[in-house]
């Protein structure tokens, strides 16, 4: 089953269930996808995004919702924390799974092996090249330092 289909499945799940946090993060998932979906028929592409795009396009949502969680914890608004780290949960539901750092540093030294980096000016080849093969499943804000602390 696709994503878009696990989506939209569960959104009716969550309707018949009266779960009205997952309802409206879900709604809130669907409406960020046909947004982009809408952007591609304007850029004169005629085709649907694939699960690595909308993929993409929940990370960023995730990202969004840790940033804001932050925020609110620093105003003391620990309500809208609790509920920013609940529509983490929800999303996370669709995204694959994270790597743990063990399997994170293997990926790191094969793609380094693999393209031959041995400098900082292959950082942006690697990354690319991480970026391409793990998306959602590692945090490329983190992963980032490392590249640059194995190729200096």
């Amino acid at each position: 089953m696709s994503l878009r289909a696990r989506i939209s499945a569960d959104i009716k799940d969550a309707m018949r269930a009266k779960d009205t946090l997952s309802l409206s993060t879900l709604r809130l998932i669907n409406a960020a996808i046909k947004d982009r979906d809408i952007a591609l028929r304007g850029e004169g592409e005629d085709r649907e995004m694939t699960e690595a795009e909308i993929t993409a396009i929940l990370s960023r949502m995730v990202k969004q919702r840790q940033e804001s969680a932050r925020a609110y914890e620093e105003g003391g608004r620990l309500e809208l924390v609790e509920r920013e780290m609940a529509e983490i949960g929800v999303i996370e539901r669709y995204l694959p799974r994270q790597l743990s750092d063990d399997e994170t540093e293997a990926a790191l030294d094969t793609v380094i092996a693999e393209l031959d980096a041995t400098s900082i000016r292959d950082m942006g080849r690697v990354m690319n090249a991480l970026k391409a093969k793990y998306t959602g499943q590692m945090d490329f804000g983190k992963v980032g330092p490392m590249v640059k602390g194995r190729l200096t």
